[in-house]
C-alpha cells in the first residue's frame, strides 16, 4: 500500500473579496506523478506555493508526513548570484559538501591528536562520512554533469556566474537544482518553459524513471502524458480527480460532464413536471398529494447545472486567395552582424512553401529559428541569399515577444488601431479573445503572458493575412487556448510556417518540417510524429548535444552551392508529385481517423471493419509514397 505523503484539507484561498478556490481536499502519496490542471488563473500556481509553505491558505490544512522533504521549482527564477552555475546546481549537496568539508578538518586535526581525542574524532568523522554518503556525496559531479547537460548547458559553461545568465537560463540552473536535490516531493510550475525539444525529451525520460512523488503545473500535453498517471482538475474553484494520465483524463471528464448535463435535465424535468401538478391540484381534491410534492420538491438537493470555461470565440476572415508558391528562395545564410563580421546560425537549401501547407520550425534555442522567421519578414536582411513571395500572398507575422504591441495602449486602443471600427464593434470583437467590461481598458505593459498573447492574436486575425508566420503562438496559452488556435489554423485555407515547442500542436498543425540540425535547414514531410519516424530510421543517428548558444563564426563566403546532376530537375518534379500524393493520403487517413472515433463512441461494428480496411489500405499506400519519396530524395546527391 503506498505511503500517503500528503493530505490537503478543505483548503480555500481568497485575494481580498475575489474567492479563488474553496473546500479543495487530495491527498499526495509516495512515488505518485500527479498533473495539476486547469485555465489560467484558476489557483493552480497558489495551490503549489501553499502546499511549498510560501503563501498562507485563507483556511483549510496542509499536512505533510514527519520529515518530508518538499522542492518548489516556481515559472521564472528570479535570484542572482555570484556563483558558478556548477556550484549554484551543487547547492542542492549543500549538506553533504558541508559534511565533506568536515572531514578534511579532521583530517588535519588527527595527525597532532592524543589517543583520546583520536577516537573522538575518528567517531566523529565516521559519522560525517555516513552522512556524506546517504547525501549522494560520491555522485556530486556525475549526477551535476549529467543533469546541467541534459538541460542544454555545455560544459564549457559550467564555470559561468549566474548573474551572467538569461532570465530562461537562471530557471534551468533553478530546475537543475530542483531535480539534484532529489525530495520526496517535488513540485513544478511550468517546468517545461525555456526547455527546446531536446531538453524536454530528457527531462521527461528523467522524470519517468524518477521515483519521488511530484505534483506538476505544465500546459504542455505530450509532457503530461508522458510523466503523470493522475490528474487533478481545478475549474470554478473546486478540484476533481482522476485517475489517468492527460489523455484519457479527457476521456472520463467528457464522459463525467456529458453523464452531469443529462442528470441535471432529467432532474430540471422532473422539477418543471411536479410544480406543473403543484399548480395544477393545489387547490382541488388533490390539495393533499400536492402539498406533499411540494414538500418533498422542497427537500430535494437540486443538481448545479455544469459549468464549462469560457473559450477563445476566434476565426480567421476570408481572405485573398494566393498564388501555388507562396514563398521561394535561393540557399540563404542567416544571422546577424557583430563588431568581428558575420555571425552564421544556419544554412538553408533552397526553400519552397506551396499554397495550404503548414510548416513546423524545430530546433534547439539557439539555432536561429526565430531569426529565420525574422528574415523571411523582412526584420533583419539575410547575410547571403534571396527569397520571394508569390503572387496575393499577404504576409502576418506573430512575434513570440509581442514587439507588435505598443505597451502605452490598451486592448481597445490596440484594436482600434489596428482596424477601424466603432467602439462597441471592438469590444465585441476583444470579447471573442476572453477580454470583458474593463479588461479592455488595462495598459499593455500590465497584461499577463496570457493575456498578452490573446491579444496578440486579435491584432494577428484583423490583418486578413494568407501566410501566417507563427513564433511560439502558443507561449503562455492555457490549454483550452491552445486546442482553439489547433482547430483555427487547422480550418485555415491559408498557409502557415510556424515555430512552437508544443509538440502536440505541432504534430496537429505541420505537414512538413523544418528542422535546424548542425546549423542546416533540412525538410521532413509530415508531422512531428513522422520527424520522430525519420529520425529513427537514420542509420547512424546524430548525437544529442548541449546547445546553448552557436559558436560565432566570422564567415567570409557560405560554402559553394554543389552541382546536380542534368537529370535533377526531373527528379525534383517527381518529388514534388510524391509530396502531394503523400499530403492527400494523409489527409484522408485524419478523416478516416475521425471516422473511426464517431463509430467507436456510436458502437457501430459494421463501419469500424469497413473503415478500419480502408485505413490499413491508405496507409500502406502512405508507407509506399514515403519509400518513393526517399529514393528520390536520395539521388539528389552532389556531384563535382
Amino acid at each position: 500500500m503506498p505511503r500517503t505523503l500528503l493530505n490537503v484539507s478543505h483548503l480555500t484561498k481568497s485575494f481580498g473579496a475575489e474567492q479563488i478556490f474553496r473546500d479543495l481536499s487530495f491527498q499526495l502519496v509516495d512515488k505518485e506523478h500527479v498533473a495539476l490542471v486547469g485555465v489560467n488563473g484558476a489557483g493552480k500556481s497558489t495551490v503549489l506555493k501553499i502546499i511549498a509553505g510560501l503563501e498562507e491558505a485563507t483556511s483549510g490544512d496542509v499536512a505533510p508526513v514527519s520529515g518530508l522533504r518538499i522542492t518548489y521549482l516556481p515559472q521564472e527564477a528570479r535570484f542572482d548570484s555570484d556563483r558558478s552555475i556548477r556550484e549554484e546546481a551543487q547547492d542542492a549537496f549543500a549538506s553533504a559538501l558541508q559534511a565533506a568539508e568536515h572531514m578534511r578538518e579532521i583530517e588535519q586535526r588527527l595527525g597532532t591528536a592524543d589517543a583520546d581525542e583520536f577516537d573522538t574524532l575518528m567517531a566523529e568523522y565516521e559519522r560525517l562520512h555516513e552522512h556524506f554518503e546517504i547525501g549522494g556525496g560520491y555522485d556530486i559531479e556525475h549526477r551535476t554533469e549529467e543533469i546541467l547537460v541534459g538541460l542544454g548547458f555545455a560544459e564549457s559553461m559550467f564555470d559561468t556566474p549566474v548573474h551572467q545568465l538569461s532570465g530562461g537560463q537562471k530557471t534551468r540552473v533553478a530546475l537543475a537544482k530542483a531535480l539534484l536535490a532529489d525530495p520526496d516531493l517535488l513540485l513544478l510550475d511550468e517546468p517545461t518553459n525555456h526547455l527546446d525539444l531536446v531538453m524536454l525529451e530528457w527531462l521527461e525520460g528523467f522524470l519517468r524513471t524518477w521515483s519521488g512523488a511530484c505534483l506538476i503545473v505544465s500546459h504542455d500535453r505530450y509532457f503530461l502524458d508522458r510523466v503523470t498517471t493522475r490528474t487533478f482538475d481545478l475549474a470554478f474553484g473546486h478540484i476533481e480527480e482522476y485517475d489517468a494520465p492527460y489523455a484519457r483524463y479527457l476521456t472520463l471528464r467528457a464522459e463525467r460532464m456529458l453523464r452531469r448535463q443529462k442528470e441535471y435535465e432529467e432532474q430540471q424535468e422532473f422539477i418543471a413536471r411536479t410544480e406543473e401538478f403543484i399548480r395544477k391540484y393545489k387547490a382541488g381534491q388533490r390539495a393533499r398529494e400536492a402539498k406533499g410534492r411540494q414538500t418533498r420538491l422542497d427537500r430535494l438537493p437540486r443538481i448545479e447545472r455544469p459549468q464549462e470555461n469560457a473559450e477563445l470565440a476566434i476565426r480567421i476572415q476570408s481572405t485573398i486567395r494566393s498564388g501555388a508558391n507562396v514563398l521561394t528562395s535561393r540557399p540563404l545564410t542567416i544571422g546577424y552582424t557583430s563588431d568581428e563580421g558575420n555571425v552564421v546560425l544556419a544554412r538553408t537549401r533552397d526553400l519552397l512553401i506551396e499554397r495550404g501547407d503548414k510548416v513546423g520550425l524545430v530546433g534547439p534555442n539557439g539555432a536561429g529559428k526565430t531569426t529565420l522567421l525574422k528574415t523571411l519578414v523582412r526584420e533583419i536582411p539575410a547575410l547571403k541569399g534571396t527569397f520571394e513571395t508569390g503572387v496575393n500572398v499577404k504576409v502576418g507575422y506573430y512575434a513570440q515577444g509581442h514587439e507588435q504591441l505598443p505597451l502605452n495602449g490598451s486592448p481597445l486602443s490596440v484594436v482600434l488601431g489596428a482596424q477601424a471600427m466603432g467602439e462597441e464593434s471592438a469590444r465585441n470583437y476583444l470579447g471573442r479573445f476572453l477580454f470583458s467590461e474593463d479588461d479592455v481598458y488595462k495598459p499593455v505593459n500590465g497584461l499577463s503572458g496570457g493575456e498578452r498573447s490573446r491579444l496578440a492574436l486579435s491584432v494577428l486575425l484583423l490583418q486578413n493575412a494568407n501566410f501566417l508566420i507563427l513564433d511560439e503562438p502558443t507561449n503562455h496559452l492555457d490549454i483550452a487556448a491552445r486546442e482553439t488556435l489547433e482547430e483555427l489554423l487547422g480550418k485555415f485555407d491559408g498557409t502557415v510556417l510556424f515555430v512552437s515547442h508544443d509538440r502536440f500542436f505541432t504534430d496537429r498543425i505541420a505537414t512538413k518540417i523544418w528542422a535546424v540540425e548542425d546549423g542546416q535547414v533540412n525538410q521532413y514531410l509530415g508531422n512531428y510524429t513522422d520527424y520522430q519516424r525519420a529520425l529513427g530510421r537514420r542509420a547512424e543517428p546524430a548525437p544529442v548535444k548541449a546547445v546553448e548558444a552557436p559558436a560565432a563564426t566570422a564567415v567570409t563566403e557560405p560554402a559553394p552551392t554543389p552541382h546536380r546532376r542534368p537529370s535533377e530537375s526531373r527528379t525534383l518534379k517527381s518529388i514534388t508529385t510524391t509530396e502531394r500524393d503523400i499530403a492527400k493520403l494523409e489527409g484522408k487517413l485524419n478523416e478516416i481517423s475521425d471516422a473511426l472515433a464517431i463509430a467507436s463512441i456510436e458502437a457501430d461494428v459494421a463501419a469500424l471493419g469497413r473503415l478500419g480496411s480502408e485505413y490499413e489500405r491508405i496507409q500502406t499506400d502512405l508507407d509506399a509514397a514515403y519509400q518513393r519519396w526517399e529514393e528520390l530524395s536520395a539521388s539528389l546527391e552532389p556531384v563535382g
